[in-house]
């Protein structure tokens, strides 16, 4: 064993990271951290697991956390977002990669037929609410200089922020993105309707020869609103089993899709900021999806990795925060009252409601503004539905990030189970264990929840794993090419 005198080593999470080296079951300890594979945030549960034969009463295998060097099992965090948790946001674009490519291809239960289904790839963007820095182009591609003169750089931080802050409609924008889901509710609507009305048919009857399948992200532009880009997949009354009728073809669906679009309409009315009607802007992109291997841009394995890159960012892609600004202790309302009424101010907002002051998010202007709007609105009684304080870090935008239709695909949930199963039998038979037989075999736990996070040393040892894996990933994406 190495004796080292730690009161010379400066840092916290050095000096916690020999001590850990030191301990006699460190093996045990980095092996539980190489198997989060550099996960930033783990969950520590606490408890014991037990696999029993119910025929004889055998104790098959058992294990208890006491057991561990820090008294604790640490799980994967499972977090999609990349500035989170860099290593389980990786796993959840895989997840999502293969289950877009699933409903375009086949294959994780889907027949491989679908890929003759009429499929389309579309964007539905956000309206505009005020000029914006951009960097516009000419019919040749050429960028053109922004209408403040100025040829910007894809890297500056001015594009999407507004020409004139003043005129620039905040409250609309806001509006826009606590809508976003309810506008794509409603497009999916008129989408039906609007395929029924294309082929001459009543809704009834389209549903009996055809069904509207599809997967969407969402996505934040620079200037801090929400798209959608969706897969929409047009299939027989059974789903992706079935093809839909040779009438029903991509030219239907990609016509019926512009026209649902320009249809959806939600209307807000508030007495502070009148009545506004909210929709999607007027670039609107469908392409068709290419057979995969064919001589075109947007194949089908381009699609699938175009969705999963961006299914696992938020809206810190925009410049804006990962973490919810409300104040915990009072859920963002600012003050709690008494059983008689009187008002009790919040210790830790000190009524405010707000976590920190908005001047000091380290944030650009226009992002701010949107913050500021979120919170002024989110005071407003008609406007409490939307819960604008606590999504106020999201700009407004409260929706999941990635959604589909019930027959699409399969499902996160079931890769999910199947790579769970696979590592359980993986660790039986490293355990030197028989194949169970779910008849007569039960496993009986009980688990706590302790916390999140490592250790500082153990912290670093994560950071490590990280970046070797990153290394090795990026050794192997050159070699490929």
């Amino acid at each position: 064993m190495v004796t080292l005198d730690l009161r010379h080593v400066a840092s916290p999470a050095v000096r916690d990271l020999l001590h850990l080296v030191n301990q006699p079951d460190f093996d045990r300890a980095q092996q539980q951290i190489e198997r989060l594979g550099g996960c930033t945030e783990p969950v520590r549960l606490t408890g014991h697991t037990t696999t029993i034969n119910t025929t004889t009463g055998e104790v098959l295998r058992s294990y208890t956390t006491s057991d561990e060097p820090t008294g604790t099992m640490l799980t994967a965090c499972g977090n999609r977002r990349s500035s989170r948790c860099p290593a389980c946001s990786r796993v959840y674009a895989a997840d999502t990669y293969h289950l877009i490519r699933a409903g375009v291809t086949g294959g994780k239960t889907v027949p491989e037929t679908v890929r003759a289904h009429p499929r389309v790839f579309a964007t539905l963007t956000a309206p505009s609410f005020g000029p914006v820095h951009n960097r516009p182009s000419n019919a040749d591609g050429d960028t053109r200089p922004c209408r403040c003169g100025k040829l910007h750089e894809p890297t500056d931080p001015l594009l999407g922020t507004p020409l004139n802050p003043t005129t620039y409609d905040y409250a609309g924008a806001v509006l826009f993105n606590a809508h976003a889901s309810a506008l794509w509710a409603r497009f999916t609507i008129y989408l039906r309707r609007e395929i029924a009305a294309q082929l001459s048919m009543n809704q009834k009857a389209a549903r009996a020869v055809l069904r509207v399948s599809f997967a969407k992200v969402a996505e934040y532009q620079k200037r801090g609103l929400v798209h959608f880009h969706a897969v929409i997949r047009l299939d027989g009354p059974d789903g992706t089993s079935q093809p839909p009728p040779p009438f029903a073809t991509a030219a239907v669906l990609t016509d019926a899709i512009r026209a649902a679009a320009a249809r959806v309409r939600v209307t807000v009315e508030s007495d502070a900021i009148g009545e506004r009607e909210l929709a999607w802007g007027e670039q609107l992109d469908v392409r068709e999806i290419a057979a995969f291997g064919a001589d075109a841009e947007l194949t089908d394995q381009a699609v699938a990795a175009y969705v999963a890159k961006y299914a696992t960012k938020s809206a810190d892609a925009s410049g804006t925060l990962d973490r919810a600004l409300y104040c915990r202790p009072c859920q963002g309302r600012g003050a709690t009252l008494l059983p008689h009424g009187a008002p009790l101010p919040c210790t830790t907002c000190d009524g405010t409601g707000q976590a920190r002051p908005l001047p000091r998010l380290a944030v650009a202007r226009h992002v701010r503004q949107m913050i500021r709007t979120c919170w002024e609105l989110g005071k407003l009684p008609e406007f409490a539905v939307l819960k604008l304080w606590k999504w106020a870090h999201m700009l407004g935008f409260r929706g999941h990030f990635s959604t589909k239709s019930r027959r699409y695909s399969v499902t996160l949930g079931a890769l999910r189970a199947a790579r769970r199963a696979w590592r359980a039998d993986q660790a039986r038979v490293h355990a030197g264990l028989p194949e169970p037989d779910p008849e007569t075999t039960r496993v009986i736990g009980h688990w706590a929840y302790l916390g999140t996070g490592y250790s500082p040393g153990a912290a670093l040892l994560a950071a490590a794993v990280w970046h070797r894996r990153e290394l090795a990933r990026q050794f192997i994406a050159e070699g490929d090419c």
